[in-house]
């Protein structure tokens, strides 16, 4: 009798106190058949996987699937995300988990906050990047908002990003699989989005998530990844500002680094920093462009060491760490595809100014400064901020 008192007793103590406080594999203090999530499906590989995924573990899973643009005129051979063919296989693969799926209508909000601003910022001489500007906007911040209206756990996606929560905080780190981290695109995103978000994908590969959608035999297991902008067909930027600005293409001068009219262009959104195909105009060594005037509406033009960079200023600067963390030396990518650079960093409120200490060249305003620091996990984003202006030793832009 008292033996079985007390395995009472223990089992008591167990199901009423300690197990309420084992936390589940998203560390949300909830019974995974309790946890409701709400899975960003795009309808790709990566998004469909981590929809089973979370299925596979038992939890309460809605699959949300964005319309970002009106695609009746885009290629069908075209490999756009949220479109029509997308949106199709978004809902195939619920159908088949047996998950609730639904369809939020974005067209609007994404034509002024991410395409009109594409525009605007080729048109001003930048080299912007949708992508972050999509993931700041309709996706991080109003799938965000609506996926809290549903009262959901936690907001899950595909990216290929870590999220580590270390003291009660959470961190984001470089993804495992380097050749498809995604953390540079998801530099702006803030402290209480991080805290909602999880990453499942971002201590896979990008082969073993195939594998996963092979072996539960989705529709999408090998289907292309889309293209980096969604919304240009063909890689045309041209096309796409030609059909929303077609004022933008205005001809103008081409000078060299001394300011002499050397050349003629047809319009200042057909060039970027470092682009050297396309200037046709003959010299003894290759000319880059080197800098974009919009004011003047003039393209410079000179030979590879006006490209070298030494030292950027940022604008809108969105922090994730503290203050310490910049105190010393620390890592900065100024591309997505660009290699790590060594860097310090002097914080200016919303701005900073940025000294690089490695050698980089053809960096161009509109794109984003992303910041790490290296721990015993890994390179932890610090956060970052959009390049406003670019400084040479011999030429200023």
């Amino acid at each position: 009798n008292h033996l079985v008192q007390s395995q009472y007793a223990l089992w008591k103590i167990t199901f009423i106190y300690i197990i309420p406080f084992i936390m589940n594999s998203l560390g949300i203090n909830k019974l995974k058949k309790n946890t409701k999530v709400v899975v960003a499906m795009s309808g790709g590989v990566d998004s469909s996987v981590v929809a089973a995924l979370m299925k596979d573990e038992g939890y309460d899973v809605t699959g949300i699937t964005l319309k970002l643009y009106d695609d009746a005129k885009q290629s069908q051979e075209g490999r756009q995300c949220c479109a029509g063919q997308d949106i199709l296989d978004a809902k195939r693969v619920s159908e088949k988990l047996n998950i609730k799926h639904e369809i939020l209508f974005y067209q609007k909000k994404f034509k002024t906050e991410v395409i009109d601003s594409f525009i605007d910022s080729y048109v001003s001489g930048e080299t912007p990047i949708p992508c972050v500007q999509c993931n700041q906007t309709v996706k991080f911040r109003d799938l965000f908002k609506y996926a809290k209206d549903l009262n959901a756990d936690a907001l899950i996606t595909g990216h290929y990003v870590s999220r580590v929560k270390k003291n009660g905080h959470a961190n984001m780190y470089r993804a495992k699989d380097r050749n498809r981290d995604q953390s540079y695109f998801l530099f702006s995103t803030s402290q209480e989005q991080l805290d909602y978000l999880r990453f499942p994908l971002g201590e896979i590969d990008k082969s073993e998530t195939r594998a996963i959608a092979q072996k539960l035999k989705l529709n999408v297991a090998n289907k292309p990844d889309s293209q980096d902008i969604c919304f240009v067909p063909n890689g045309d930027y041209g096309s796409v500002i030609n059909k929303f600005k077609p004022e933008s293409f205005k001809p103008g001068k081409i000078l060299d680094v001394t300011g002499k009219v050397i050349g003629e262009h047809e319009g200042i959104i057909n060039y970027t920093i470092g682009q050297r195909k396309g200037i046709k105009i003959s010299n003894k060594n290759p000319l880059y462009v080197v800098n974009i005037n919009a004011d003047n509406n003039t393209i410079i033009v000179g030979e590879k060491q006006f490209l070298e960079i030494k030292e950027i200023q940022l604008r809108d600067l969105n922090l994730l760490g503290n203050k310490k963390d910049f105190e010393d030396v620390i890592d900065i990518k100024v591309r997505s595809t660009g290699r790590l650079l060594k860097a310090k960093i002097n914080i200016l409120n919303s701005a900073a100014k940025v000294k690089i200490l490695d050698s980089e060249t053809g960096i161009s305003p509109g794109q984003a400064c992303v910041f790490y620091a290296k721990d015993n996990i890994g390179d932890k984003l610090l956060g970052g901020g959009w390049i406003h202006k670019t400084y040479n030793t011999n030429l200023s832009t």
